[in-house]
């Protein structure tokens, strides 16, 4: 792995898990204090969760880092409106459709109906991830590192 390739998906990971802290849950903050989401989903969980019983915020903040390095990796050529269109695009849609289709199947739980609040909301919290760890990596200038692969 090249250097460029691995500043890329470092500060990827590090500008989605910093995103999912401060904007992702600071958004679910907001939607909560609006009685938008259910009482028992408070915003910064600290309740522990398998495998390694980490506080579940810590665990959403791991798969928003993991998200973040394998969209900072696909995204890191876009300009302009091109570069947050896509931030804000992929960020609500890639997550929230593996949280509402993938996840429940790996955790045991089958197939789930579908509930357009839930993925609606997901969109909501999602997209306003994306966009602070696009703007994490514009600030950290991750963007501007040399192609991974030319």
């Amino acid at each position: 792995m090249s250097a460029a390739a691995a500043r890329t998906l470092g500060l990827g990971f590090l500008a989605g898990f910093v995103a999912t802290l401060v904007v992702h849950q600071g958004v679910w903050a907001l939607l909560y204090g609006a009685s938008l989401l259910p009482s028992s989903m408070p915003p910064w969980p600290l309740d522990l969760v398998p495998p390694f019983g980490v506080p579940a915020v810590v665990s959403k903040a791991f798969w928003g880092g993991l998200w973040g390095a394998a969209l900072g990796v696909l995204l890191h050529r876009r300009e302009g409106a091109a570069y947050w269109l896509s931030w804000l695009s992929l960020g609500a849609l890639a997550p929230t459709l593996a949280g509402v289709f993938v996840v429940p199947v790996l955790k045991g739980l089958g197939a789930q109906a579908f509930d357009a609040n839930r993925f609606a909301i997901g969109c909501v919290v999602n997209g306003a991830w994306g966009l602070g760890t696009g703007a994490l990596l514009r600030l950290t200038a991750a963007r501007r590192a040399p192609a991974i692969a030319d």
